[in-house]
């Protein structure tokens, strides 16, 4: 993929309802160190998919699309095969798969990992803030090493490109918690085409979720809002299901082959995205 496949790119995700905007292709595409094919018929771009690269540590797989009228013909898997061999220096390959994506990927040697679900609420209302004895903080740009420190011993790997760019292009929902001077939690979003997108967000419990989300809500009111969480995280579901959010849909993390890199799921609430892990 090149920069000028970004409106192809948003043709095609349009086109299946998700909420990628031009920014989030632009990330995912501009980046050299990343992996982005195309499928093309012609002068038409028939099909994509998209691999963030984590510092040689986590390749992510995402935006797998194919063009309605050239489904069945193989493309999807073309573009996944070419871009698993050109990503055989990462330690790990990852992605979050639909239920069908699923049967598919395990065909290529995927194995599931833990269930994520999706929450959406339409028009977010007033939160009442949680009674706690430590409130958030905006991060500013001093911060980001640290959160960045943070996210890397959760997640599994480094992803200084991710974090710089939710931070400085989404300055309003990227908040911090410290404890004994030190950052414990944090919650970062961005716009989405249809909704805004909170995550990821990690946090040492519950609570500390809770009044990081509640936090970043409150520049929100009145606009529809999307969530991805741990499928184990029962009582922050259940605190979103009480203030408006619904169930939509569910995905499932997977990794191909070996699970070198695991993560800390324990500490990690929200995730970032399907197609950013």
């Amino acid at each position: 993929m090149e920069p000028g496949d970004t409106g192809s790119g948003m043709m095609l995700s349009n086109a299946e309802g998700w909420n990628q905007t031009e920014k989030d292709w632009r990330l995912l595409i501009e980046n050299v160190e990343n992996v982005c094919l195309v499928a093309e018929s012609g002068n038409k771009v028939i099909g994509t998919t998209t691999a963030i690269n984590y510092s040689n540590q986590i390749a992510w797989i995402g935006m797998v699309l194919v063009d309605t009228e050239y489904r069945g013909l193989g493309i999807s898997k073309s573009l996944l095969t070419n871009i698993f061999k050109k990503l055989e220096h990462c330690k790990s390959i990852k992605l979050d798969a639909t239920p069908d994506g699923q049967q598919v990927y395990k065909k290529l040697d995927f194995t599931d990992e833990y269930g994520i679900v999706r929450m959406t609420n339409p028009s977010v209302k007033n939160v009442a803030a949680v009674d706690a004895d430590i409130q958030p903080e905006p991060v500013q740009l001093q911060d980001i090493r640290e959160i960045i420190e943070l996210d890397e011993f959760i997640f599994g790997a480094n992803r200084k490109q991710l974090i710089t760019y939710l931070v400085n292009e989404y300055p309003s929902r990227a908040w911090f918690i410290k404890r004994n001077n030190r950052i414990t939690g944090f919650a970062l979003g961005r716009n989405g085409n249809k909704y805004q997108h909170l995550g990821p967000v990690a946090a040492s419990t519950t609570v500390e979720a809770r009044i990081l989300i509640t936090k970043a809500l409150d520049n929100l009111t009145n606009q529809p809002v999307l969530v991805d969480v741990l499928a184990d995280k029962d009582g922050l579901l259940d605190w979103l299901h009480s203030i408006g959010f619904i169930k939509q849909r569910h995905f499932t993390r997977m990794y191909k082959k070996e699970n070198l890199l695991p993560e800390i799921t324990s500490k990690q609430y929200l995730i970032a995205g399907p197609e950013f892990g």
